[in-house]
């Protein structure tokens, strides 16, 4: 697929995703939605692809839904707002649900602003680097509306709950520094070291085993909603795969060698 509204790149096995629409500070359209899962499941499929990194051209990351998306709900019959908004959401969940479970490292590298639905898909990845111009605002409740790509679920899990209650119920700006000590930035750099410590952070990521990594990736995003005895159970499965896989094979003959040559 050819991209207009992302660039898509691959280098020693990182994977790199700009959202491009730099005069529209990044909103989320449909169709840049569409080139987003597109070259998300290039991700997926491809073994050659260790670790993905996500960020924007411009000033900033994602500032949210288009807002030309909002004047069409505004414009349509009454009789179909409900199913029409309720058909958009599909696709919002498929694509955050999609880049939550990427069996992959991701990082966002927050260039700038992440607003809104912005700020949630940032969450969506497993870490997020910021810059001193990096700032978060979960701003639905100024359009009348509640997180709808994640943020509810998310955001307590990086904050806690009160504090996401008050970000969310405000809908106020959180700057670089406060989002670091809050914990919605992981490690901030300088604006001109962004993106290569962002790919460099992903590549150190990506050395372990890929299939360790996916499967320890998705029991640990579901560790919250399971007991500890299924967390053991999710584990053991997991585990038995691992067995198997010719990554832990290469490793403990590689370790088995270096250790006969010590005797």
């Amino acid at each position: 697929m050819s991209y207009q509204l992302i660039e898509f790149s691959v280098d020693a096995g990182v994977a790199t995703i700009a959202f491009n629409r730099p005069e529209r500070r990044n909103a989320m359209s449909d169709e840049m939605r569409a080139e987003f899962v597109s070259a998300l499941e290039t991700v997926a499929r491809d073994k050659a692809i260790k670790a993905l990194v996500l960020t924007g051209r411009g000033n900033a990351f994602c500032a949210g839904g288009d807002i030309s998306g909002m004047k069409r709900r505004l414009e349509s019959p009454q009789g179909e707002v409900a199913f029409n908004g309720w058909s958009r959401q599909q696709g919002v969940h498929h694509v955050q649900s999609f880049l939550l479970g990427l069996p992959k490292p991701t990082i966002a590298a927050v260039n700038g602003a992440a607003a809104g639905l912005g700020a949630d898909t940032a969450l969506a990845c497993d870490f997020v680097m910021g810059t001193e111009r990096s700032k978060f605002t979960w701003s639905y409740i100024k359009r009348g509306l509640i997180p709808d790509g994640g943020g509810l679920y998310f955001l307590p899990r990086r904050v806690g709950l009160p504090r996401a209650k008050e970000l969310i119920f405000t809908g106020r700006m959180v700057e670089a520094d406060e989002a670091l000590a809050l914990g919605i930035v992981d490690r901030k750099v300088a604006s001109a070291e962004l993106l290569p410590a962002a790919q460099a952070w992903a590549a150190e990521l990506a050395q372990g085993s890929p299939t360790a990594l996916a499967l320890g990736k998705k029991i640990l995003n579901e560790t919250f909603e399971h007991s500890a005895h299924d967390i053991f159970s999710l584990g053991s499965q997991a585990q038995a795969i691992c067995y198997t896989s010719a990554e832990h094979r290469d490793a403990v003959t590689a370790f088995l060698a270096q250790s006969a040559s010590k005797d």
